[in-house]
């Protein structure tokens, strides 16, 4: 559990530094059914930049956590990157495609912790 958290933080810090914004955790382990243990969602500005923070994500949790994603989705239009970390699911979104599916909501019975952009 510990290392799972340490892979979540490094998560956290490797969105925050390519700028990625609105950082949602969803903690899906008290959930039954729950295809992981965390969700993290993010936003970026553009495909661009979600692509940006899709590989600080990887490359945070490879120096920081000693994890690479066993599988990344999306990076070919960059407008929602889903990266698979077995217990952690990494959402990178474009705003509005973020806001049509709402994965927030669709866990809504998790406990979510917000962490405020950095400026």
């Amino acid at each position: 559990m510990e290392q799972t958290k340490q892979l979540v933080e490094a998560i956290t810090k490797g969105i925050q530094e390519k700028k990625g914004s609105n950082i949602a955790i969803a903690d899906l382990g008290g959930i039954a059914g729950a295809i992981c243990h965390y969700f993290v969602i993010c936003q970026g500005s553009s495909p661009a930049q979600v692509e940006a923070i899709a590989d600080s994500v990887a490359e945070f949790t490879r120096i920081n956590a000693k994890e690479k994603p066993i599988k990344v989705n999306g990076l070919g239009n960059a407008q929602w990157v889903a990266m698979d970390y077995g217990d952690v699911l990494v959402h990178i979104f474009l705003p509005d495609l973020r806001e049509y599916y709402d994965l927030e909501h669709l866990w809504e019975d998790a406990p979510i912790t917000r962490i405020p952009d950095l400026d």
